[in-house]
């Protein structure tokens, strides 16, 4: 395993000083890879889908399309079109010793990625490593494992294609895929002086194992229980279009909603609201008075919520309901509830939208839209490694610029330092 470690760090040295044409021309080659090799990429994911039941919430994270894949290809491309965030200069002054300071954007090095069945992460991550001037260790999930082998086979083939071209060895290298095996996940986590920094992408089981147990340093992603309040003076219409789409859209997404809190003055509302998601089959754990909304309306499926329902990420068809009596009450939940992801208000007051997002402690915080934007590339960003929950370095969407540190350069002309 060292070895595989070793020769990611040699490739981090080696992505580090390729020009961004270079890069930009590996990652456009390895988008054309991704659509000629369809039907090989459709069909090892095929023998992962027929391993899983379809009616596991992980269904459609790990399953690929030909759609998908062009998606794929497409985010790829539009990445390497993206401008480069290494040797960006974020800070340029001069002192009045006549020191130059620049403090200037630098890759991490290497970048370890853990995460469950989502091979879609495969290319994502490996892109935006490339772009930014890193290199990747992979630990996908045995759920995905021969959807992430053809994935990766197909990365390096391009890469050592381009390894003999820029007659860089190590270049190839540069994307590397353990095996989905516990031992794996746990040299990656304890492997200090090569692996600069590890990301977790999954659930809160997976990255709550990877902070305890970890190293090396990590940047938590991905676990969302995700709120939405539709206020007082909420438009019954417009809310009604985002509750579904941030409900329904993809069920098994992190930016997926899990609770809706209502204004009690809008109970009535609540049938109509969820009209939508009662075509769906979306489960409503609904507290008392939305229960009592919803029962004389004949949604099914409908269950009585308990506690655990308001801060569980169902990642399916199911919902947490809970009747609050104002703005101030809702924030109260979610700060008790949330996972500080994404959270939403649906409202038409400027005063409670400008208290919601004021107070309201998320990486993301919307009015008037669903959380199913808290994406890498709806934002703008290309794709992305995952979204940070935390505080320290990254936070919401991380996309090339979150892949960087930075350095400070100095340059002098023979100034000394007095006593």
């Amino acid at each position: 395993m060292n070895t595989l470690f070793s020769n990611a760090k040699n490739a981090a040295r080696t992505v580090a000083l390729l020009s961004d044409e270079q890069r930009n021309a590996i990652l456009l080659d390895v988008a054309q890879a991704i659509v000629t090799n369809t039907p090989t990429l459709l069909s090892a994911n095929a023998n992962d889908l027929e391993k899983m039941s379809l009616d596991n919430p992980l269904y459609d994270r790990l399953m690929l399309t030909e759609e998908r894949l062009k998606g794929i290809a497409g985010d790829m491309q539009q990445v390497a079109h993206l401008p480069s965030p290494p040797s960006h200069t974020i800070e340029d002054r001069t002192l009045p010793n006549g020191l130059r300071l620049r403090r200037v954007s630098v890759p991490f090095g290497v970048i370890g990625v853990i995460y469950e069945a989502r091979p879609n992460v495969t290319f994502d991550v490996f892109s935006l490593c490339l772009k930014s001037g890193n290199a990747c260790i992979l630990k996908g999930g045995k759920d995905a494992d021969s959807s992430n082998r053809e994935a990766i086979a197909v990365i390096r083939e391009v890469l050592s294609r381009h390894a003999r071209q820029l007659q860089m060895p190590d270049l190839a290298n540069a994307a590397t895929l353990l095996d989905a095996t516990h031992e794996a996940t746990a040299e990656l986590l304890n492997a200090v002086g090569y692996v600069d920094i590890c990301i977790p992408r999954g659930g809160r089981k997976l990255i709550d194992f990877v902070r305890d147990n970890a190293k090396v340093p990590v940047i938590e992603t991905g676990a969302g229980v995700v709120n939405c309040y539709f206020d007082a003076t909420a438009q019954t219409e417009m809310g009604t279009r985002i509750i579904e789409n941030a409900k329904t859209r993809r069920v098994s997404v992190c930016n997926a909603l899990d609770c809706l809190l209502i204004n009690a003055s809008r109970i009535s509302d609540l049938p109509t609201i969820c009209a939508p998601l009662k075509e769906k089959h979306v489960t409503i754990y609904a507290d008392d008075t939305a229960y009592s909304a919803l029962e004389a309306s004949g949604y099914t499926p409908l269950q009585h919520a308990t506690t655990d329902s308001y801060g569980t990420e169902f990642m399916d068809y199911k919902l947490a309901v809970k009747t609050v009596s104002s703005i101030g009450e809702a924030i109260d939940h979610i700060a008790k509830y949330g996972s500080g992801h994404s959270e939403s208000i649906i409202t038409e007051d400027p005063d409670n939208a400008d208290r919601f997002q004021r107070e309201v402690d998320a990486a993301c915080v919307y009015v008037n839209a669903p959380t199913s934007f808290t994406d890498g590339a709806q934002f703008g960003l290309g794709a992305e490694i995952g979204i940070s929950t935390q505080k320290l370095g990254a936070r919401g969407p991380m996309g090339l610029r979150e892949m960087t540190t930075y350095k400070w350069l100095i340059n002098g002309e023979g100034q000394i330092r007095k006593a």
